[in-house]
């Protein structure tokens, strides 16, 4: 389910070396000088619950308010969404939020719970995953979701104050969604497509984590029980023997 751990990152080719993952992550050469080889963001707020991302609204509203939505005329003369870049959501304020603000960066999408077994350990990880790598180009999305025991019963505000004062939280936190079933939100369609489980595409618990690339597309997926520092280890290793000038 787990690729193989990505070898040590080298000076003269900071992208890793030998991975399928790894291809789609190499940059070119003019990109900023990191171990995620991705360009600098010249501009990023805070995601804080009274601020919000400014992306213009899409003119569709024909979809129900559950239902997370994307911009078909993005999609390069094709009806299917071609990259995360294409899909468009509702961020916990129920603003529209353009995930093609993200080109350019690492995403790693994860469905959270703020009452599961697994809410101390992957909460604690992702604030330390993004303190460590947020100024380097990794953004985390993190989107609730009440399909797995019941376990994320609170309204978006109630999430994000969770979130935020108990985990420190400084990454986007989105509107609940459904992942799987019917009522699947259109962008976890997008991913379980690009990345099925070890058995099957649906989602099988809170927590599974996806790795998309600076070109918005899938590279990964993670298992709920896999630690965020793990995937740390596997896709985004700082070495100290590489120094930046």
């Amino acid at each position: 389910m787990l690729s193989s751990p990505i070898r040590t990152l080298s000076r003269q080719n900071p992208i890793f070396a030998s991975s399928p993952a790894a291809s789609l992550l190499r940059a070119p050469s003019q990109s900023f000088p990191s171990s995620l080889g991705l360009s600098p963001i010249v501009s990023r707020s805070p995601h804080h619950p009274s601020r919000s991302l400014n992306s213009p609204p899409l003119s569709l509203s024909s979809l129900s308010p559950n239902s997370l939505r994307f911009d078909r005329a993005m999609a390069s003369n094709s009806d299917s969404p071609q990259s995360i870049y294409d899909f468009t959501v509702k961020d916990a304020r129920g603003k529209d939020v353009d995930l093609g603000i993200y080109k350019g960066k690492v995403l790693m999408i994860v469905n959270v719970a703020s009452q599961c077994g697994l809410t101390n350990s992957n909460y604690t990880e992702l604030t330390q995953l993004y303190q460590k790598y947020k100024d380097q180009g990794l953004e985390i999305l993190a989107f609730p979701c009440n399909q797995f025991g019941s376990q994320e019963p609170g309204n978006n505000e109630q999430i994000v104050e969770f979130a935020c004062t108990r985990f420190k939280a400084e990454y986007p936190i989105f509107d609940k969604v459904e992942v799987n079933g019917k009522e699947a939100a259109p962008i976890y369609k997008f991913l379980k497509s690009s990345k099925g489980g070890l058995f099957g595409d649906g989602i099988k618990w809170n927590f599974t984590k996806f790795l998309v690339n600076k070109e918005g597309k899938v590279v990964e997926r993670y298992a709920p029980t896999t630690s965020p520092l793990s995937i740390e280890v596997r896709e985004m290793p700082l070495s100290p023997a590489i120094k930046h000038s």
